[in-house]
């Protein structure tokens, strides 16, 4: 939370299971109550975006971008596979959202959202997930050698195929995770 107007309510809320140690979920969570506006702020440098949940599609969001919800939305962590868990670039675990409300997700850089038509495919790469309802399956790229797959710095990635949406942030943490490494000064001990 930013900001909020005097008029809104927030409690803690400690949710501890099992389930949560093993998925990495969040323990603990604001809950607000009461009329009025929420300022919200994304854990790092990007967007926040609202996605409406209407009752009938079931969504899945990557590890990192939920934020918040209305009351109204269920959230509970969802096993994607051992194939998916590894290669996805998401872990065997993914939240999986139903109900009728507002999601907020958060990414890191900008969100881009795309609607596909049935049959439609678009290749998104491990790490830029933020939410889909279209489903996928784990591929490594195609087409050139072993250089060339190198050089383009490409291996597995996640091919969606429509009818969905997909929510893909234009950064990828690990690879911001890299740059800073690289930036640092070499410790001598």
């Amino acid at each position: 939370m930013v900001a909020m107007e005097g008029t809104v309510q927030i409690r803690g809320e400690v949710k501890v299971s099992f389930r949560k140690l093993f998925t990495g979920g969040e323990m603990a969570e604001s809950i607000f109550s009461g009329f009025g506006e929420v300022l919200l702020a994304p854990d790092i440098w990007g967007d926040v975006f609202p996605i409406n949940i209407d009752g009938h599609t079931t969504w899945k969001i990557g590890k990192d971008a939920f934020l918040a919800c209305t009351s109204e939305v269920m959230r509970k962590n969802k096993s994607q596979g051992i194939g998916k868990g590894l290669f996805s670039g998401e872990g065997i675990f993914v939240t999986e959202v139903t109900g009728q409300g507002i999601l907020f997700v958060q990414s890191l850089g900008a969100i881009i959202k795309r609607e596909l038509r049935q049959g439609e495919e678009w290749v998104v790469d491990n790490g830029h997930l933020v939410a889909w309802t279209a489903t996928y399956k784990i591929e490594r790229i195609k087409g050139g050698g072993f250089i060339s797959r190198a050089a383009t710095d490409e291996g597995l990635v996640c091919r969606f195929t429509g009818p969905g949406t997909i929510y893909i942030q234009t950064r990828n943490p690990e690879n911001l995770i890299g740059w800073i490494q690289a930036q640092m000064p070499a410790q001598s001990y």
